[in-house]
Order: C-alpha cells, then structure tokens, then sequence
C-alpha cells in the first residue's frame, strides 16, 4: 500500500531554542544565524510558546527599541503542533488552518523538531519514490473497478481535499483569497 510519508520522515530533529529570559537582540541574531523562522520557547524541557521573525518584526514596529526586551516581551504562547506518525498531507492542512509555514513538533509533550512548509516540498522525492515503486508493483485500475459514480478510488482520496476557512466544508476546490483557502461558495460572498 502507498502510505503517505510521515511527519518523522522529513521533520527537521534539531530546533533553535530560546528561554523566555534571552534577550530579544541575542535571539533573533541566533534565528538568523540558524537560517530558523521560529524559535521554541523552553522552560527546562517543555516547550512554552514560540517567537517568529514576524513577532520580532511586530515588536519593533510597534514598540521601537529592542535592546532591553526579552523572549517574553513577544513570544507567543500557543503554536501549530503535529505528532511524528502524522501524514504530510495532515501537516499540510494543519499549516493552512493556522496560516503558518511552520509547525512544532511534539511527542508525549516533548518538542522533537520543526517541520516547515520546505520540508513537505523536499519530501516530493520520497513520495514519487513510494509512488514508483507501488506502480511497478500493482497495475492500474480498469475501466471496471470504477466506483459507482464514475471516479476511481485514486480520484476519490481525501488528499487532495481540502477545510475551507471560512465555512469549514471539506472540499476539492480551495483557492486562496486574502491569506484564507476558500471554497467556491465563500469567494463568491
């Protein structure tokens, strides 16, 4: 069976780690140092919220002045997570829910590493991978294992469906429209 790849397959295992303490300045020097958009905000080992460039960002727009601020000044407390054993296709949806391109990854309560929206584009090679292999292995459909309805049950996968934002209906067709993926309906509002 061609399974999805895992969050764990493509997850990055190390993460930029911050206390909610650091500096501001230090931190966001070790972000882009580190090349990370996020850092996890740890007390001891749990994880207690994050800081992105884009709170940074927030920050000195709003508040000016970084040098006396701290991690805690801007940090969010709350963020997307996903478990290892998850599906991309999930960890995809999930960064759309959450309009980020990014998520925590967490096991048991203990941060194991990032996965970014690049992570899910690198996986493509392990996925045509799986796909060649499943197809060397198994023949396509006939014309007579068709459902009912006419599709087979490769068109028929929840994969390629998607929430919509506004209304919650899953559906094929969402198209993004100010930062939100919208079904058809809701566009036309």
């Amino acid at each position: 069976m061609n399974d999805p790849v895992s969050v764990r397959e493509v997850m990055n295992r190390e993460y930029v780690g911050a206390s909610a303490s650091d500096g501001l300045v230090e931190t966001t020097e070790l972000l882009v140092r580190e090349g990370e958009p996020t850092a996890l905000v740890l007390e001891g080992n749990d994880p207690v919220g994050v800081v992105s460039r884009a709170d940074i960002l927030g920050h000195l727009v709003s508040e000016g002045s970084p040098e006396d601020a701290i991690v805690d000044d801007v940090m969010t407390d709350s963020y997307p997570s996903i478990g290892p054993e998850a599906r991309l296709p999930e960890a995809r949806d999930r960064m759309a829910t959450y309009a980020t391109q990014w998520l925590v990854v967490v096991e048991d309560g203990e941060p194991l590493g990032t996965l970014t929206g690049h992570d899910i584009l690198s996986s493509v090679r392990l996925e045509s991978e799986r796909t060649q292999t499943v197809e060397e292995e198994a023949p396509m459909a006939t014309s007579e294992q068709a459902t009912a309805d006419g599709t087979t049950a490769a068109e028929d996968s929840f994969e390629e469906q998607g929430i919509c934002s506004a209304c919650g209906t899953l559906t094929r067709s969402l198209a993004s429209l100010n930062g939100q993926l919208l079904c058809a309906d809701c566009r036309d509002v």
